[in-house]
């Protein structure tokens, strides 16, 4: 297997690095995070100039084309700066671009990935109940209800990320009461987010601060036939695919905060001195940068690995767990890291340890907790569901 990246690829990913550096820089990103209740509207702005919500979108909708393993190289890239705040990039990209793409109808790919990629249009994704977590399909208490000309959505989401700024909602709702299965019976919506009956509350949270999470209200919200996403009672089976993408996005992500955490410990290693030396010659902070070196080359290589299947069309599920779990774990574990080698700069406020290691706390619960990864791959296995 040849682990070397295509020029093509290689020259992208060189130019968005040099744009990050320039457009995106770390301090810039620090700034935009202190204020969790203002969403970064200017690095969305960025984002559109740059073309990268075209990323993914085919030119025959106005996008810049690009498979899985350029959309992963621009995650990766983008998050070994803004760290959680790449997400204003990937939200959008999935729920969209990814949903619409896959399984939009030909009217709706025609209305909406152009505006999409071209910037004029933000999405959520509204999926998680507050009374379920990860377990979506046991706890779906949200409703749609068929009516002349479209549904009437009834219930409440949470950590729907972006959604106080959304156009769009992705929703999913039960809509087939009688579904002989938690899976069936669950059809997919489009929702415009300023329609009447929805309800958007921000909340509080630790990291992944000015991006904004919110639970969403549905009232009796109508939304009509045309923006129902695919055939009606088979949201779970067309989610599938979308959901492994989902966590290779993830990985990379991950991966871009694990190039953070190490570039910014051996800047600091190699300027700050204690005790009359360099601390960089302390053989234990000499083993936490190995050890973050090593996070770094291994995540990476099963992130190349899985987006590569991924993009040849072959099913990376149990990969794509297993890339989840590693990279969310060694995010984290390296940014813990990176603060124990910058001391007590490494919980000021002033450096991106402290953030780094904020925003990767989510990726080991979110979109799904490292449990149930482990419940998944156990599966596959062949040994019996555990839940």
């Amino acid at each position: 297997m040849d682990f070397e990246l295509p020029e093509e690829y290689r020259s992208f990913r060189d130019m968005v690095r040099r744009w990050v550096d320039k457009e995106a820089p770390k301090d810039w990103a620090r700034a935009l995070e202190k204020d969790e209740h203002n969403y970064p509207f200017a690095l969305w702005d960025k984002f559109t100039e740059a073309g990268f919500h075209g990323i993914g979108i085919s030119e025959e909708y106005g996008g810049q084309g690009g498979d899985v393993v350029m959309q992963m190289l621009l995650a990766r890239e983008l998050a070994r700066s803004l760290g959680g705040l790449a997400w204003i990039w990937g939200i959008t990209s999935f729920a969209g671009s990814k949903s619409i793409g896959l399984y939009g109808s030909a009217e709706q790919k025609a209305k909406y990935l152009p505006l999409i990629a071209t910037g004029q249009l933000k999405a959520a994704i509204a999926f998680t109940e507050p009374g379920g977590g990860t377990d979506l399909l046991g706890a779906m208490t949200t409703t749609a209800e068929k009516v002349d000309g479209g549904w009437v959505l009834n219930g409440e989401k949470i950590w729907s990320s972006s959604a106080h700024v959304a156009d769009y909602l992705l929703v999913i709702a039960r809509s087939d009461k009688n579904a002989e299965k938690k899976h069936q019976g669950l059809t997919l919506f489009w929702v415009p987010a300023k329609s009447e009956g929805v309800k958007i509350t921000p909340l509080a949270k630790l990291g992944m601060r000015s991006m904004g999470s919110c639970s969403v209200h549905f009232d009796n919200v109508f939304v009509a036939d045309e923006n129902v996403m695919g055939e009606p009672h088979k949201a779970w089976y067309m989610l599938l695919p979308t959901l492994n993408n989902e966590r290779i996005m993830v990985g990379a992500f991950c991966l871009g905060v694990i190039d953070g955490v190490l570039e910014d410990a051996l800047e600091y290693m190699k300027q700050r001195k204690a005790f009359g030396k360099v601390i960089g010659q302390f053989q234990i902070l000499q083993h936490y940068v190995a050890d973050i070196a090593t996070m770094q080359t291994t995540t990476e290589l099963m992130l190349h690995y899985c987006a590569h299947k991924q993009s040849l069309g072959e099913n990376v599920g149990t990969e794509a767990n297993m890339l989840k779990l590693m990279a969310s774990e060694n995010a984290n574990a390296a940014a813990d890291l990176g603060i124990q080698i910058l001391g007590g700069m490494g919980y000021s406020a002033e450096t991106d340890m402290q953030r780094y290691w904020r925003d990767s706390r989510l990726w080991r619960i979110g979109p799904i907790t490292n449990e149930m990864v482990k419940n998944g791959i156990a599966e596959s296995l062949g040994l019996p569901r555990s839940f």
